[in-house]
């Protein structure tokens, strides 16, 4: 047992040149030997003996060739310590089994043991090891100083081309083996016709990582026998938004270059023919439930497009053959009413209808996604009240504000007409079926189309044929404050007439109206009864509805204990009316009924 006051003295032997060979052993033991007391364990104390191990651990090692003793000291050094002395070369290949004993593998140890010539290969095989998402860290940590370097810094050597192969193979290889034999996701036949349907996740961000560092190379890898495929999928995925992203990192730093309007394609025609065969995910082909995977397979590929717009030109017959294939298989165009809990009811059919017009030649097809924009719901327009807060802070607001063109974007609502506009400048897409959806389209809708749609002359001059009957408004709930509603001969009408507007089945206007009619002194009872329960009480002011209920339960215990047990109502509850609520209460006291 050491006295805890002498760490500091067996340090200083440790570090001593003058210490003899065998002293070794006892200064080890000494330093290595938890702190103890008569009592028992020392915490005080073995913080100072791990304090100075910590520093006498490199002269140790250097001095100590005994596999015991080196072991002994090895597992007292933390990662951090371990990859410092490992790159340095005081801790060896020979020295990872002691240090494997005791702890998993980790890439910085692995760049550490690879700085050394004669140990690559031991590195490398160090890489099964790791946690597939660490591996790609041994090229990214290579050089450990590279935030903190300064000008007297050396700088790191290179990474050995044998260990970037290595890593470059083994980010590769799960994505390479999944395209062999594509698997379905665990649970994936419980998915639904109307799940959420973004694009398909093929994984491979640490493979695209590795591939991002060596362009050089890509043409080479995308014959690759085994990894070629990946390779091709990674590249039409990733090459040219991060292109983009690095573009504009650059034009944001102040001593950067601009944005250039027109830039150079990371992957030139060459690479993109290269790619074509995996253009399409041929290999995803037969996954089940093709209700979804079609769906989401022909996204993707739109996707493809769109970052590579070259595509449209160099593969049109391939993406056309495609799309038919997946519109068949997937029954993609056959219309299912919208279900009160699909929420992405409407994206799916918006989004359906944009890939089309991106990849299909199929007037049939174009034609039916032009009918599927039909069926959607209406825009619902609401103007809100104008905000003092928001013309103090501004100063102004744009005299244009609730133009219903300008309020159709404010909640992204001309998603519809975009997508119509598009499937317009497809010149295969039938010009009666365009103008079908046009004379059922929303006022604000067909504004948009005159204002900002820009498509080709014939839709343009199409939408501006369609006829608005002259008693027909611009189809926008206009909210105002009582100043201005005390003007209308009939306030309460009006009110009336913002509850009855079919902005109150829009999730992102609905609360707007209700607030608006909660808070005018002009509301009544009526009113209030038909706003959703939790919007009235919730939401909003609870004196609006303190005398209703004070009044509506007056005296009686059971009206009471009957009001709580109803206002359990949770978010994601079926929504009660105020109305409902009151009734479920049983009937308000006389005077209450006849005041």
């Amino acid at each position: 047992m050491v006295n805890a006051r002498t760490y500091p003295l067996w340090r200083d032997l440790a570090m001593s040149e003058d210490l003899p060979k065998e002293a070794l052993k006892t200064v080890i033991g000494a330093l290595c030997a938890p702190a103890m007391t008569p009592d028992g364990f020392d915490v005080q104390g073995d913080r100072w003996r791990e304090e100075a191990l910590k520093e006498a651990l490199p002269a140790l090692l250097a001095r100590t060739s005994a596999k015991r003793l080196r072991g002994q000291l090895l597992v007292h050094a933390d990662e951090k310590t371990l990859a410092a002395l490992a790159a340095d070369g005081t801790v060896t290949a020979a020295d990872v089994p002691a240090i494997l004993r005791h702890r998993r593998a980790w890439a910085g140890l692995i760049s550490a043991l690879a700085r050394h010539p004669d140990q690559v290969e031991a590195a490398i095989a160090l890489l099964p090891r790791l946690p597939q998402h660490e591996v790609e860290q041994v090229v990214r940590d290579w050089d450990p100083d590279r935030y903190t370097r300064t000008k007297s810094t050396p700088p790191a050597p290179p990474v050995p081309s044998e260990l970037f192969d290595a890593v470059l193979e083994a980010c590769l290889t799960p994505l390479a083996a999944y395209l062999l034999h594509p698997e379905p996701e665990e649970g994936w036949e419980a998915v639904s016709a109307h799940s959420k349907d973004w694009s398909l996740e093929l994984g491979g961000r640490d493979g695209w990582a590795m591939l991002a560092r060596c362009p050089g190379r890509w043409a080479q890898l995308t014959a690759h026998p085994v990894l070629g495929a990946a390779v091709q999928h990674l590249l039409l995925d990733q090459a040219e938004t991060q292109a983009l992203e690095d573009a504009r990192l650059r034009a944001a730093d102040p001593e950067g270059e601009e944005l250039p309007a027109d830039p150079v394609p990371a992957l030139s025609e060459e690479l993109l023919l290269a790619c074509l065969p995996a253009l399409c995910l041929p290999e995803l082909a037969d996954l089940p439930n093709p209700q979804v995977t079609a769906r989401r397979t022909l996204h993707h590929i739109a996707n493809r497009v769109h970052n590579n717009p070259r595509l449209a030109e160099l593969a049109a017959d391939q993406l056309h053959a495609a799309a038919d294939a997946l519109i068949t298989r997937g029954q993609l165009l056959t219309w299912s009413d919208k279900q009160e809990s699909d929420h992405e009811f409407d994206g799916r059919v918006l989004r359906l209808a944009e890939d089309l017009a991106l990849l299909s030649a199929n007037p049939d097809h174009l034609a039916g996604a032009c009918a599927q924009l039909a069926r959607l719901d209406p825009p619902a327009l609401v103007s809100p009240k104008p905000s003092r807060t928001l013309i103090r802070v501004l100063d102004n607001v744009a005299p244009d504000h609730d133009r219903p063109a300008r309020l159709l974007e404010r909640h992204s609502e001309h998603r519809r007409v975009q997508a119509l506009t598009v499937l317009a400048a497809n010149p295969h897409t039938q010009h009666a079926a365009v103008a079908d959806v046009l004379n059922g389209l929303h006022p604000a809708e067909l504004a948009w189309i005159s204002e900002k749609a820009g498509g080709p002359d014939w839709f343009l001059a199409a939408a501006a044929a369609v006829p608005v009957p002259e008693d027909k408004d611009d189809g926008v709930v206009r909210l105002v404050h009582d100043d201005e509603l005390g003007k209308h001969p009939d306030p309460a009408a009006v009110l009336q007439s913002w509850l009855d507007s079919p902005a109150t089945g829009e999730i992102l206007s609905r609360s707007e109206v209700y607030r608006a009619v909660v808070k005018s002194r002009y509301r009544t009872l009526e009113h209030l009864r038909q706003i959703p329960a939790d919007e009235v009480l919730a939401r909003h002011e609870p004196e609006v509805a303190l005398k209703i209920l004070l009044d509506h339960c007056g005296c009686s215990s059971d009206r009471w204990e009957a009001l709580a047990a109803a206002m359990t109502f949770d978010y994601d509850d079926e929504k009660i009316t105020f109305g409902q609520l009151l009734d479920s209460l049983g009937p308000a006291p006389a005077e209450a009924q006849t005041s």
